[in-house]
């Protein structure tokens, strides 16, 4: 593949920590080729970590899309600005991918929906869950042995952490993106229960906030109803007081369940089965565990091949799918509000 000089754009912790070393990783198709930050001095130091030339440190946004010699944009920046980058992307004909949640609002998300929609370059949501190699397995080799699905049980609870580096970033703090934590991580969550089951309908809802450094509610527990008609629970959190860190994802079907384990406390996540029509019946458990993939390296390195190809049709986790994502939090939400409601996710 040919090496793609990106602009990172927002370089802060998780730019430093985990983009630049995937980006260095991939250095064979991609290039750290250019920085901004709104605190032009994080940028400099971006820079000097990544190899990036002080004269391709840029002082605004605009002059990172206009560099003629970018190719794409990495977009790291405070989820209230997405929009804003998506129409300097188009402005100035770069392809960008960005960091999830799509936008501040749903309102927001539809504009970048449309937005992606009406051009051919490719925008990528940076959503690396999707990426997962347990969502290859469910799908293709242990969902279609259990009949029909009828529900699901999806639980990802753990204890608030109070040394986690990310607390004291400002627009976490006091976010202007709906559901805080529960749409910064939670999305997490939704896009692979999503690309697993598909599409939720409707959503019934409690939250509430725990932590004070939340910023706004911090936990959801909920009942789901798939565009397929399965139903199920979705519980999730980790503002909670000591307690064990646990993710788990059951599905029930008509012959036969799996129950994905990836909590911390094991070695390696698990997918564990029992097929049979009854419990007479039972096949017995087996299970497999998963050597999981490197999902950033995979996330980056399908959006390059999107980039490089001029074809926006690889991108894996679009704005529309995005989307989705979003809408069951705001969903979410909305039927806490109205004290555990019905309350049906909206379409972009």
């Amino acid at each position: 593949m040919t090496q793609l000089n990106v602009a990172i754009v927002g370089t802060g912790i998780f730019a430093t920590d985990t983009h630049l070393p995937t980006i260095e990783k991939l250095a064979h198709i991609i290039k750290p080729f250019a920085a901004y930050n709104r605190t032009k001095s994080k940028s400099e130091a971006f820079a000097t970590k990544a190899g990036i030339p002080s004269d391709k440190v840029y002082s605004s946004l605009e002059e990172a899309f206009k560099d003629p010699q970018v190719q794409f944009v990495d977009a790291l920046l405070p989820v209230q600005f997405n929009l804003e980058a998506v129409k300097l992307a188009i402005a100035n004909d770069k392809p960008i991918c960005f960091e999830k949640p799509l936008a501040a609002n749903l309102q927001q998300a539809k504009e970048i929906v449309q937005l992606s929609e009406s051009t051919k370059l490719p925008i990528g949501v940076l959503e690396n869950w999707s990426f997962r190699h347990a969502i290859h397995i469910l799908q293709k080799e242990i969902l279609p042995q259990l009949g029909d699905v009828i529900g699901f049980t999806y639980h990802a609870t753990g204890p608030w952490n109070e040394n986690n580096k990310y607390l004291a970033t400002g627009w976490r703090l006091k976010p202007e993106h709906i559901g805080g934590f529960l749409s910064d991580g939670g999305v997490h969550q939704l896009a692979l229960l999503t690309d697993v089951l598909g599409d939720v309908a409707s959503v019934s809802a409690l939250t509430k906030q725990v932590q004070e450094q939340s910023g706004t509610d911090d936990i959801l527990f909920s009942t789901f109803k798939l565009k397929s008609g399965v139903i199920g629970t979705f519980t999730y959190g980790s503002a909670f007081g000591a307690t064990d860190k646990s993710t788990f994802f059951t599905i029930f079907g008509t012959k036969g369940s799996v129950v994905y384990d990836w909590s911390p406390a094991l070695s390696k996540p698990t997918i564990t089965y029992q097929l049979g029509t009854s419990g007479q019946s039972s096949s017995g458990k087996k299970t497999i565990e998963v050597d999981e993939v490197d999902t950033f390296a995979e996330e980056f390195t399908n959006f390059a091949e999107a980039v490089l190809k001029n074809d926006k049709s690889i991108v894996k986790v679009t704005p529309r799918k995005a989307f989705q994502h979003l809408a069951i939090v705001a969903a979410a939400l909305e039927s806490s509000k109205n004290g555990g409601s019905n309350v049906e996710v909206e379409s972009a």
